[in-house]
Protein backbone atom coordinates (compact mmCIF):
# COMPACT_ATOMS: atom_id res chain seq x y z
CA UNK A 1 0.00 0.00 0.00
CA UNK A 2 1.44 3.37 -0.99
CA UNK A 3 1.56 6.31 1.41
CA UNK A 4 -1.11 8.05 -0.66
CA UNK A 5 -3.41 5.01 -0.66
CA UNK A 6 -2.86 4.61 3.07
CA UNK A 7 -3.88 8.24 3.68
CA UNK A 8 -7.02 7.76 1.59
CA UNK A 9 -8.04 4.82 3.79
CA UNK A 10 -7.24 6.62 7.04
CA UNK A 11 -9.04 9.83 6.07
CA UNK A 12 -12.08 7.83 4.99
CA UNK A 13 -12.08 5.98 8.31
CA UNK A 14 -11.88 9.25 10.28
CA UNK A 15 -14.73 10.77 8.28
CA UNK A 16 -16.85 7.67 8.89
CA UNK A 17 -16.10 7.75 12.62
CA UNK A 18 -17.09 11.43 12.77
CA UNK A 19 -20.36 10.76 10.96
CA UNK A 20 -21.20 7.80 13.21
CA UNK A 21 -20.35 9.69 16.40
CA UNK A 22 -22.42 12.67 15.30
CA UNK A 23 -25.39 10.46 14.42
CA UNK A 24 -25.15 8.70 17.79
CA UNK A 25 -25.43 12.13 19.42
CA UNK A 26 -28.41 13.14 17.30
CA UNK A 27 -26.34 15.54 15.23
CA UNK A 28 -25.52 15.86 11.55
CA UNK A 29 -22.01 14.99 10.41
CA UNK A 30 -21.97 18.45 8.84
CA UNK A 31 -22.11 19.94 12.35
CA UNK A 32 -18.58 18.66 13.03
CA UNK A 33 -15.65 20.15 11.12
CA UNK A 34 -12.59 17.97 10.67
CA UNK A 35 -9.41 20.00 11.14
CA UNK A 36 -6.70 17.85 9.56
CA UNK A 37 -3.57 18.56 11.60
CA UNK A 38 -0.79 18.82 9.05
CA UNK A 39 2.00 20.05 11.33
CA UNK A 40 5.40 18.61 10.31
CA UNK A 41 3.82 17.11 7.19
CA UNK A 42 5.44 18.10 3.87
CA UNK A 43 3.35 19.35 0.98
CA UNK A 44 3.43 15.99 -0.89
CA UNK A 45 1.86 14.34 2.16
CA UNK A 46 -0.91 16.96 2.29
CA UNK A 47 -1.83 16.90 -1.40
CA UNK A 48 -3.69 13.55 -1.30
CA UNK A 49 -5.95 14.94 1.42
CA UNK A 50 -6.61 18.01 -0.71
CA UNK A 51 -7.44 15.74 -3.66
CA UNK A 52 -10.06 14.06 -1.46
CA UNK A 53 -11.72 17.40 -0.76
CA UNK A 54 -10.27 18.09 2.69
CA UNK A 55 -10.11 21.86 3.02
CA UNK A 56 -9.66 22.61 6.74
CA UNK A 57 -6.15 22.14 8.15
CA UNK A 58 -4.38 22.92 11.40
CA UNK A 59 -0.78 24.01 11.92
CA UNK A 60 1.20 24.51 15.12
CA UNK A 61 3.94 26.86 13.97
CA UNK A 62 3.58 30.10 12.05
CA UNK A 63 6.89 29.77 10.24
CA UNK A 64 6.17 26.24 9.08
CA UNK A 65 2.75 27.28 7.80
CA UNK A 66 4.26 30.27 6.02
CA UNK A 67 6.56 27.94 4.11
CA UNK A 68 3.79 25.52 3.04
CA UNK A 69 0.42 27.14 2.63
CA UNK A 70 0.56 30.32 0.49
CA UNK A 71 1.21 28.34 -2.72
CA UNK A 72 -1.37 25.71 -1.79
CA UNK A 73 -3.94 28.43 -1.14
CA UNK A 74 -3.38 29.83 -4.63
CA UNK A 75 -4.41 26.43 -6.00
CA UNK A 76 -7.18 25.91 -3.43
CA UNK A 77 -8.66 29.30 -2.52
CA UNK A 78 -11.39 27.64 -0.42
CA UNK A 79 -8.87 26.44 2.17
CA UNK A 80 -9.43 27.26 5.84
CA UNK A 81 -6.28 27.28 7.94
CA UNK A 82 -6.31 27.07 11.75
CA UNK A 83 -3.46 27.98 14.07
CA UNK A 84 -3.61 25.39 16.84
CA UNK A 85 -0.23 26.01 18.45
CA UNK A 86 0.99 28.82 20.71
CA UNK A 87 1.28 32.26 19.16
CA UNK A 88 4.11 34.59 20.08
CA UNK A 89 3.34 38.27 19.81
CA UNK A 90 6.22 38.82 17.37
CA UNK A 91 4.52 36.37 14.96
CA UNK A 92 1.11 38.04 15.05
CA UNK A 93 1.50 39.87 11.74
CA UNK A 94 2.28 36.67 9.87
CA UNK A 95 -0.42 34.75 11.74
CA UNK A 96 -3.13 37.23 10.79
CA UNK A 97 -2.00 37.11 7.15
CA UNK A 98 -1.95 33.30 7.05
CA UNK A 99 -4.69 31.93 9.26
CA UNK A 100 -8.46 32.07 9.07
CA UNK A 101 -8.90 30.89 12.67
CA UNK A 102 -6.57 31.42 15.62
CA UNK A 103 -7.48 28.80 18.23
CA UNK A 104 -4.93 29.72 20.88
CA UNK A 105 -5.89 33.14 22.18
CA UNK A 106 -4.77 32.87 25.79
CA UNK A 107 -3.55 36.16 27.30
CA UNK A 108 -4.26 39.90 27.28
CA UNK A 109 -0.94 40.81 25.66
CA UNK A 110 -1.74 38.58 22.70
CA UNK A 111 -5.25 40.03 22.43
CA UNK A 112 -3.75 43.53 22.36
CA UNK A 113 -1.24 42.54 19.67
CA UNK A 114 -3.93 40.93 17.54
CA UNK A 115 -6.15 44.00 17.82
CA UNK A 116 -3.29 46.26 16.74
CA UNK A 117 -2.55 44.07 13.69
CA UNK A 118 -6.21 43.81 12.72
CA UNK A 119 -6.39 47.59 12.70
CA UNK A 120 -3.67 47.55 10.02
CA UNK A 121 -4.99 44.61 8.03
CA UNK A 122 -8.03 43.71 5.97
CA UNK A 123 -7.92 40.15 7.34
CA UNK A 124 -10.37 39.17 10.08
CA UNK A 125 -9.54 35.73 11.48
CA UNK A 126 -11.92 34.23 13.99
CA UNK A 127 -10.46 33.60 17.43
CA UNK A 128 -11.01 30.82 19.94
CA UNK A 129 -9.94 31.15 23.56
CA UNK A 130 -7.67 28.33 24.68
CA UNK A 131 -8.86 27.05 28.05
CA UNK A 132 -6.54 25.21 30.43
CA UNK A 133 -9.27 22.93 31.73
CA UNK A 134 -6.90 21.00 33.96
CA UNK A 135 -5.22 24.18 35.24
CA UNK A 136 -1.85 22.59 34.50
CA UNK A 137 1.07 24.82 35.39
CA UNK A 138 3.12 23.82 32.34
CA UNK A 139 0.31 24.35 29.84
CA UNK A 140 -0.92 27.52 28.15
CA UNK A 141 -4.53 28.61 28.34
CA UNK A 142 -6.97 30.56 30.47
CA UNK A 143 -8.19 28.99 33.70
CA UNK A 144 -11.90 28.08 33.49
CA UNK A 145 -12.86 30.58 36.17
CA UNK A 146 -11.22 33.41 34.24
CA UNK A 147 -12.68 32.75 30.79
CA UNK A 148 -15.72 35.04 31.14
CA UNK A 149 -13.62 38.04 32.13
CA UNK A 150 -11.05 37.35 29.42
CA UNK A 151 -13.79 37.00 26.78
CA UNK A 152 -15.24 40.36 27.81
CA UNK A 153 -11.79 41.95 27.59
CA UNK A 154 -11.16 40.52 24.13
CA UNK A 155 -14.50 41.69 22.80
CA UNK A 156 -15.08 44.97 24.61
CA UNK A 157 -11.59 46.44 24.79
CA UNK A 158 -9.96 44.86 21.76
CA UNK A 159 -12.88 44.20 19.41
CA UNK A 160 -11.81 40.65 18.59
CA UNK A 161 -14.18 38.17 16.97
CA UNK A 162 -14.19 35.40 19.57
CA UNK A 163 -16.44 32.59 18.39
CA UNK A 164 -15.57 29.67 20.63
CA UNK A 165 -13.30 27.77 22.99
CA UNK A 166 -10.49 25.26 22.54
CA UNK A 167 -8.89 22.84 24.98
CA UNK A 168 -6.43 19.96 25.25
CA UNK A 169 -7.26 17.78 28.27
CA UNK A 170 -4.50 16.49 30.56
CA UNK A 171 -3.04 13.26 29.19
CA UNK A 172 -3.61 11.28 32.38
CA UNK A 173 -7.23 12.23 32.99
CA UNK A 174 -10.56 11.17 31.52
CA UNK A 175 -11.04 13.54 28.55
CA UNK A 176 -14.81 13.48 28.77
CA UNK A 177 -14.73 15.39 32.06
CA UNK A 178 -12.79 18.19 30.39
CA UNK A 179 -14.93 18.18 27.27
CA UNK A 180 -18.03 18.50 29.45
CA UNK A 181 -16.46 21.42 31.31
CA UNK A 182 -15.57 23.19 28.06
CA UNK A 183 -19.03 22.61 26.60
CA UNK A 184 -20.69 23.99 29.73
CA UNK A 185 -18.48 27.10 29.61
CA UNK A 186 -19.34 27.66 25.96
CA UNK A 187 -23.07 27.32 26.63
CA UNK A 188 -22.97 29.78 29.51
CA UNK A 189 -20.99 32.29 27.46
CA UNK A 190 -23.07 31.91 24.29
CA UNK A 191 -20.16 30.67 22.18
CA UNK A 192 -21.00 28.42 19.26
CA UNK A 193 -17.66 26.78 18.44
CA UNK A 194 -15.96 24.05 20.47
CA UNK A 195 -12.58 22.82 19.26
CA UNK A 196 -11.82 19.70 21.26
CA UNK A 197 -10.78 16.14 20.58
CA UNK A 198 -7.75 14.74 18.79
CA UNK A 199 -6.87 11.40 17.19
CA UNK A 200 -7.29 9.38 20.39
CA UNK A 201 -10.47 10.97 21.70
CA UNK A 202 -12.34 12.85 18.97
CA UNK A 203 -15.29 10.43 19.11
CA UNK A 204 -15.72 11.23 22.80
CA UNK A 205 -15.40 14.95 22.07
CA UNK A 206 -18.19 14.76 19.50
CA UNK A 207 -20.42 13.13 22.10
CA UNK A 208 -19.88 16.19 24.30
CA UNK A 209 -20.67 18.66 21.52
CA UNK A 210 -17.42 19.33 19.65
CA UNK A 211 -17.92 21.40 16.52
CA UNK A 212 -14.27 21.03 15.47
CA UNK A 213 -12.00 18.03 16.00
CA UNK A 214 -8.25 18.28 15.43
CA UNK A 215 -7.01 15.01 13.94
CA UNK A 216 -3.45 14.46 12.75
CA UNK A 217 -1.93 11.03 13.41
CA UNK A 218 -5.12 9.15 12.54
CA UNK A 219 -4.99 10.75 9.08
CA UNK A 220 -1.31 11.25 8.28
CA UNK A 221 0.28 8.53 10.40
CA UNK A 222 3.07 9.12 12.86
CA UNK A 223 4.64 12.52 12.38
CA UNK A 224 8.21 13.11 11.32
CA UNK A 225 10.23 14.95 14.00
CA UNK A 226 10.21 18.74 13.60
CA UNK A 227 13.23 20.25 11.81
Amino acid sequence: MTASTDLVARLSAVRTAIAEAAAASGRSAAAVTLVAVSKTQPVPAIEPALALGQRVFGENRVQEAKAKWPDLRLRHPDLELHLIGPLQTNKVKDAVALFDVIETLDRPRLAEALAAELARSDRRPRCLIEVNTGEEAQKAGVAPGEVAAFLALCRDRYGLSVTGLMAIPPQDEEPGLHFALLADLARRLGLAELSMGMSADFVTAIRFGATHVRVGTAIFGERAPPP
